[in-house]
C-alpha cells in the first residue's frame, strides 16, 4: 500500500450529457467529460467555451453608473481638468492603471496616475494621497482595482470638492463609499451579466465605454491582470485572456518585449503559464519591494533603452523577492513549529517585526502549502503600533465572510474567500487569532486539514492519445475555475521505472493496462522508487502532455500523485544485506519479525528495539499486530502456520521478504526410499552400527552428507525399526512395516524442504499468491473463531 499526499476528489460523470456533447461537438469523450466537469451542460455552452473568441464583449453600460462615470470624465476632458488614475501596486492595479490611462490620454484627457507605496501609505486610497491630489489641481479622482472600501477617503474627497469615481472588483462590503459613481459588477443593483471581472476588466470596460468600442489593443495589458489576479476564466475573462494572450505573441508594445527578453521567454511559446510564472511575479515584484512606478512605467514605454533599462530594474527586484520570500519562510516556519503548533491553531496566524509586508502573502501561500491551514502573516511596526498582512485559505472557510465579523477590529481589510489584505493595531492580533481559531474549530473537520485535489475525470489508457490531448488545449487558457485537467488513471501496472536526474530526485515510468502504454514523470518523486513494488496495481494522477523528441510525438502524464491501494510485497531474497533494507525502508515504521532466537540476537543492535520480535511460537504470532504495517520477514518459520497466524488479526500494507537461514533444506541431499531402503539393508548386515565412528565415512563411501545418514537414523528410530543407545545402532528383529510418513521428522523434513521451496525459490508473483492464500486461510480462522 502507498497512501497518496492528497485527497482526490474524482468529479462525478454525466455519461448521457458527454455523449451528447461527443457527437454534436464531434469532440472526445475526455474533452466532453471535462466541460461537463465544469458545469457546462449545454451544446451551446460548450460550443461558446470552446470557441470564446468569436463571442463579443458585453455592452459597458449595462454596468451601474457607467453612463455617470463617462459623461463626468468627458465633461473633465472638455473642461481640461487634471484626471488622476489611483491605482494599486500589484500586477492587476499595475495593468488596470496602464489601460485606463492609455485610454484617458488616447481621448485627449490631462491624465497622470498615483499608486500609493505598500510600506508607507498601504493598500488603497488614503487621505494624504487625495489630499496632495487636490493641492496638484486634481479634480476628478479615478480608482482601479481599488477603492470599494474607501468610505473614509470618499468623504474626504466630497469635502475637497474632488469628484471619486471607484471601479473596482473586490468584494464590496454591507456600506459602500460615497463617491460620484461606483463602477462594480457585485454592487447591489449591477445587472452586468458577468460578475467575476478582475480590476483590469473592470478598467477596460471603462475604456470600453469611453472609446465606444472595446480597446482590443489593450487586451495583452488586460489580459496580464487578469490571469495574475486569479479570478475566474470563465465568460468574459476567459475572453479577455484568450484575445490577449494571441496578442502577446506578436505584441509591438517595447516594454512588454523588453520584459518577455529579460525572461527569457520565446514570444510565439507565450501561453498563461507565460504570465503566471514569468510576466506576473516580476511585475508584481516591483510593488512588493518599492513604490510600484516602475511596472506602470514600463507598461507605456515607448522607449526601447528605455524600457530594457526598467525590464533589467524589475528583474533584479524579482530575484531580490525571490531571495526575501525563502528566508521569511524559514522564519515563518521555526515561528509555526516552536509557537503555534498546528495541533492547537486550526488557523495559523504567524507575526514578526521587520518582515517586508510587501512578501507576506507569498509566505503565507508557502505555509498553506506545508501545513494546509488558513494562514494570515503579519508584519509588525512597532512604531506605528500596527501590524500589516497577507491571508491565504483553504478550501471548507471563507476568508473574506470570516474576517467580516471582525470588522471592528480590521480598520482595513479587503479580499475574497480565498485570499485577503489587512491592516489591525498590534494589540488585536492575539484577539484576531482566538477568534479564527474559534471559528474554525466550528466549521472545519479533520477531513478539511488534508490537502485537497479536484480530478476532472479518470479513465483508461486507451483513452489518453496525441489527439484527445491537443484536442484538451481547446478548453486553454487554464486558470481558476477552469484549472489545468487533472486525469486519473486507474488499475495500471508498471512497465518500466527508474530514477533519473543528477541527484535521482526524479522519476520516470512507464504505465501498463492490457496492450496499452503511457509515459510518465514524476518531478520530486524519486523517493517512492523503493515504496513501488514491481507487480503492483495503481492509480495516479497529472496532467497530460505531449512529448517531442526527434520528431516523434508520444502522449504522457506529469506526475502529480500516485497511489496503491492494495498491499504490496518487495522481494529481498538471496541478500544477506540486511542493512541495505533497514537503510531503504523507512525504519520507524517497519516492524522486523524473526523467528529463530539467533536471528533475533544479532539483529537487535541494528534496529530500534521496539521495531523488532521473536516470534518462536504459534502463540507469539497471534499475539502480534501487524494489520496495516509494514513488516519485514527476516529468517524461515518452522512452519507455514507460524506466518499465517501473523495474520489472524489483519494484512498487513506490505511486506519485505527476507528470509534468511543458516541451513539450506532444498539443496541438501533429500533421501529416496531407496536411500532408506539401502541403509536399513546396510544396517540388517551390520546388526549394529556406531554412528559416531563410522557414519562420516559411510557418508563419503556413498556420497551423502552426514546428516543425512543421521536424518535417515532417527526416521528409522521413531518407525521403531533400530534402537539408538550412546551412537550405536541396533536394529529391532521383530519391527513391524510401516510407511516413512509416520515418522515425525520425517514429516517435519518434507514440511521444511517445502516451506523453504516456497519462500526461497518460487517467483516473485508464486510468492504472492501464497500470501494471499494465507490471508484468505487467516481471515477465515479469524471469522470462525469470532
Amino acid at each position: 500500500m502507498l497512501k497518496a499526499k492528497t485527497r482526490w476528489l474524482v468529479q462525478p460523470t454525466d455519461e448521457s450529457l458527454i455523449n451528447t456533447l461527443v457527437e454534436e461537438l464531434s469532440i472526445t469523450p475526455l474533452v466532453a467529460s471535462l466541460l461537463v466537469n465544469r458545469g457546462i451542460h449545454s451544446t451551446h455552452g460548450a460550443r461558446e467555451f470552446l470557441q470564446i473568441e468569436k463571442q463579443d464583449f458585453h455592452d459597458p453600460y449595462l454596468l451601474k453608473d457607467m453612463d455617470k462615470a463617462v459623461l463626468r470624465i468627458k465633461t473633465a476632458i472638455e473642461n481640461n481638468e487634471n484626471i488622476l488614475v489611483y491605482g494599486d501596486y500589484d500586477a492587476d492595479g499595475v495593468s488596470s492603471t496602464t489601460v485606463l490611462l492609455t485610454t484617458l490620454r488616447k481621448i485627449g484627457a490631462q491624465a497622470d496616475f498615483y499608486i500609493p507605496n505598500r510600506f508607507t501609505e498601504g493598500y488603497g486610497p488614503n487621505e494624504a494621497a487625495f489630499r496632495q491630489a487636490h493641492q496638484k489641481g486634481f479634480s476628478l479622482i479615478i480608482t482601479v482595482d481599488t477603492g470599494i472600501a474607501a468610505i473614509h477617503e470618499a468623504a474626504i474627497a466630497k469635502e475637497l470638492g474632488v469628484d471619486l469615481i471607484i471601479t473596482d472588483h473586490h468584494e464590496p462590503g454591507p456600506i459602500l463609499p460615497d463617491s460620484f459613481a461606483i463602477i462594480h459588477p457585485k454592487q447591489p443593483g449591477c445587472s452586468y451579466p458577468f460578475k467575476e471581472l478582475a480590476g483590469v476588466g473592470v478598467a477596460f470596460k471603462l475604456s470600453h465605454a469611453l472609446l465606444g468600442e472595446a480597446p482590443t489593443d489593450l487586451l495583452e495589458v488586460a489580459a496580464i491582470g487578469t490571469i495574475a489576479d486569479l479570478v475566474t476564466l470563465h465568460g468574459e475573462n476567459r475572453l479577455i485572456a484568450k484575445k490577449g494572450i494571441q496578442q502577446l505573441k506578436s505584441t509591438k508594445r517595447i516594454g512588454l518585449k523588453a520584459l518577455l527578453k529579460i525572461a527569457n521567454v520565446d514570444q510565439k511559446d507565450i501561453t498563461e503559464d507565460t504570465i503566471g510564472f514569468a510576466i506576473g511575479p516580476r511585475i508584481n515584484a516591483v510593488g512588493r519591494l518599492q513604490s510600484a512606478d516602475p511596472a506602470v512605467d514600463l507598461l507605456l514605454s515607448d522607449n526601447e533603452e528605455e524600457a530594457f533599462m526598467i525590464a533589467e530594474e524589475i528583474d533584479l527586484l524579482n530575484k531580490e523577492r525571490q531571495k526575501l520570500v525563502n528566508t521569511m519562510t524559514e522564519e515563518a516556519i521555526a515561528e509555526v513549529e516552536n509557537k503555534f503548533p498546528i495541533e492547537n491553531n486550526p488557523v495559523l496566524i504567524i507575526a514578526k517585526e521587520g518582515w517586508n509586508p510587501g512578501v507576506v502573502g507569498i509566505v503565507a501561500s508557502r505555509l498553506v502549502e506545508r501545513y494546509y491551514r488558513p494562514t494570515i502573516v503579519l508584519s509588525i511596526d512597532h512604531e506605528k503600533g500596527i501590524a500589516k498582512g497577507s491571508a491565504r485559505s483553504i478550501t471548507g472557510f471563507d476568508l473574506f465572510e470570516n474576517l467580516s465579523t471582525c470588522r471592528e477590529i480590521l480598520p482595513h481589510f479587503g479580499g475574497h474567500p480565498m485570499a485577503a489584505g489587512m491592516t489591525l493595531q498590534l494589540e488585536n492580533v492575539d484577539i484576531l487569532r482566538e477568534r479564527l481559531v474559534e471559528l474554525a474549530k466550528n466549521q472545519l473537520t479533520d477531513e478539511d486539514f488534508t490537502p485537497v485535489t479536484k480530478v476532472d475525470v479518470s479513465c483508461m489508457l486507451e483513452d489518453i492519445s496525441v489527439k484527445s490531448i491537443e484536442e484538451m488545449q481547446q478548453l486553454s487558457p487554464f486558470g481558476m475555475n477552469n484549472p489545468k485537467p487533472i486525469v486519473q488513471v486507474e488499475n495500471v501496472t508498471l512497465a518500466n521505472i527508474r530514477k533519473i536526474g543528477a541527484d535521482q530526485n526524479h522519476l520516470k515510468l512507464v504505465f501498463a493496462q492490457k496492450e496499452h502504454q503511457l509515459d510518465s514523470v514524476g518531478f520530486g518523486f524519486g523517493h517512492i522508487h523503493d515504496e513501488l513494488s514491481p507487480a503492483a496495481t495503481l492509480s495516479a494522477i497529472g496532467e497530460l502532455t505531449i512529448n517531442e523528441w526527434n520528431n516523434h510525438r508520444k502522449p504522457q502524464i506529469m506526475l502529480q500523485d500516485i497511489k496503491v491501494d492494495e498491499w504490496q510485497l518487495y522481494d529481498y531474497r538471496g541478500t544477506r544485506n540486511v542493512e541495505k533494507l533497514i537503510k531503504t525502508a523507512n525504519s520507524e515504521n517497519l516492524t522486523f519479525i524473526t523467528f529463530q532466537p539467533f536471528t533475533f540476537e544479532s539483529m537487535k543492535s541494528k534496529v530500534l528495539l521496539n521495531s523488532i520480535h521473536l516470534v518462536e511460537t504459534i502463540e507469539d504470532a497471534e499475539k502480534l499486530n501487524v494489520k496495516n504495517k509494514n513488516i519485514a520477514l527476516i529468517d524461515i518459520p518452522v512452519s507455514s502456520e507460524h506466518i499465517e497466524s501473523l495474520f489472524l488479526q489483519g494484512k498487513p500494507d506490505r511486506i519485505y521478504s527476507v528470509f534468511m537461514q543458516e541451513a539450506d533444506h532444498f539443496f541438501a541431499t533429500i533421501p529416496t526410499r531407496e536411500h532408506f531402503k539401502w541403509y536399513y539393508g546396510f544396517l540388517l548386515k551390520k546388526g549394529t552400527f556406531n554412528l559416531n565412528e563410522q557414519g562420516e565415512l559411510l557418508a563419503k563411501h556413498k556420497g551423502w552428507s552426514k546428516e543425512t545418514i543421521e536424518f535417515m537414523s532417527q526416521v528409522f528410530f521413531e518407525l521403531k525399526f533400530v534402537t539408538i543407545e550412546n551412537g550405536v545402532i541396533s536394529t529391532n528383529s521383530s519391527s513391524q512395516k510401516r510407511d516413512l510418513g509416520e515418522s515425525e521428522t520425517y514429516v517435519q523434513k518434507q514440511m521444511k524442504i517445502e516451506l523453504e521451496k516456497t519462500l526461497l525459490y518460487t517467483s516473485y508473483m508464486q510468492l504472492k499468491q501464497w500470501f494471499e492464500e494465507r490471508f484468505q486461510s487467516a481471515d477465515q480462522d479469524a471469522h470462525m473463531n469470532v
